[in-house]
């Protein structure tokens, strides 16, 4: 699909399935606070692109203003940079947008970390289909706080820089924009456990048990008003999808044939 006007903004996006657009539920891909479009890819190829394939289901990933080829944030560490508010700001506007555009009523949204999180609050606020969630971000801890400050250090003076390069037109304004707003003394309050009891449809949380990010509270304090199925990983880290890619997929696909009327034989 390319690029897409989404309130003013040209975001990346990009289809899977696209002839089935409009025919069966569409999920949608939410990215982490440092992927794109292009990151969602693993050793074994684009895993939204063999998740959509495996359901037979079209789908639809996206990069946030500011990250894969999407246009930038000016001044991302001044005048442009985040509030704590920012990923209400991406479920409750920019996605509300975008869906409407591409003509989604109730998407199936998959997210990982803050796409998790902003997946949740979408959830909280509109119907959807179903919503997964890997690695979310519903409170702030301090195993967060002290990873992310071991990732500025390796943008700074490590490798990370030289590996994220390839995924961003701009690799410092996707890095800057993510960890300013999460180190800032502002954002330790950020709590979505109440906004979550607000969510009325399926909700499966996944998260690997040694994920650096976050414990596991932070699914385990998702309590929404519909049903809820957790999963948790062994010999997994903060990214389900690309550690254990082939548990995680059979995991989602046996929940949404349950809990998904249309996909129900």
């Amino acid at each position: 699909m390319g690029m897409m006007n989404i309130k003013g903004i040209q975001l990346e996006v990009e289809t899977c399935n696209p002839e089935r657009m409009g025919q069966a539920p569409t999920l949608v891909f939410l990215h982490e606070g440092l992927g794109s479009v292009a990151l969602w890819d693993g050793k074994q190829g684009p895993w939204p692109q063999a998740l959509c394939e495996a359901l037979g289901l079209p789908g639809v990933v996206y990069s946030r203003q500011g990250y894969g080829r999407s246009a930038p944030i000016t001044d991302v560490r001044g005048q442009g940079r985040h509030g704590p508010d920012f990923m209400h700001r991406q479920a409750w506007e920019v996605l509300p947008a975008l869906l409407n555009e591409l003509g989604i009523a109730r998407p199936i949204l998959v997210g990982h970390s803050d796409g998790g999180t902003i997946a949740l609050l979408y959830a909280a606020r509109h119907r959807v289909d179903a919503c997964v969630v890997l690695a979310p971000h519903v409170m702030v801890e301090d195993v967060s706080i002290a990873s992310i400050e071991q990732a500025k250090l390796a943008f700074e003076s490590g490798d990370l820089r030289s590996r994220l390069v390839r995924f961003h037109v701009d690799v410092d304004v996707a890095f800057w924009q993510w960890c300013d707003v999460w180190l800032s003394d502002a954002f330790r309050s950020f709590d979505i456990r109440e906004l979550c009891r607000q969510i009325q449809d399926p909700v499966l949380a996944i998260q690997g048990r040694d994920d650096v990010y976050g414990t596991l509270e932070q699914i385990h304090q998702i309590q929404p008003m519909g049903i809820m199925a957790h999963l948790v990983l062994e010999r997994c880290g903060h990214s389900p999808h690309r550690d254990q890619r082939e548990q995680v997929t059979a995991a989602i696909m046996a929940f949404l044939r349950r809990q998904v009327p249309a996909l129900q034989a």
